[in-house]
């Protein structure tokens, strides 16, 4: 089985991202492709949703949609990691099969490359 060794970003000051305000238009964003995770704070921390693509697009996107905005009230943090296009469809099917996020099952049908999680 391959094997990816990724690098998942964190915001200043080592911590964790805000999800709703975390700076997309932040020059690092630029062309940034690869996979990431959103997930929700609280006294039972979990996955929320899980992805693959252009970082800043995708995450903008998922900031109008209700089934990841629900858990607002629980603190909505997000990481992310560069990952070149062979290894990203692969990578996103090992973190859903690993983390199973509350929403969104539309994840590729491929052979799962194990990575290293964030956590």
């Amino acid at each position: 089985m391959y094997s990816q060794n990724l690098i998942w970003n964190k915001c200043e000051g080592d911590a964790w991202c805000p999800f709703l305000t975390v700076n997309l238009q932040h020059p690092f964003f630029k062309n940034l492709e690869g996979v990431y995770i959103i997930w929700h704070g609280g006294q039972a921390p979990a996955t929320v949703y899980v992805g693959a693509g252009n970082i800043a697009e995708r995450l903008a996107a998922h900031r109008q949609d209700s089934r990841i905005l629900q858990y607002s009230s629980l603190g909505l943090f997000v990481t992310w990691a560069a990952v070149i296009a062979p290894f990203r469809d692969g990578v996103e099917r090992y973190l859903a099969d690993k983390l199973l996020p509350k929403e969104g099952s539309a994840h590729p049908n491929v052979t799962p490359i194990s990575t290293n999680l964030p956590w």
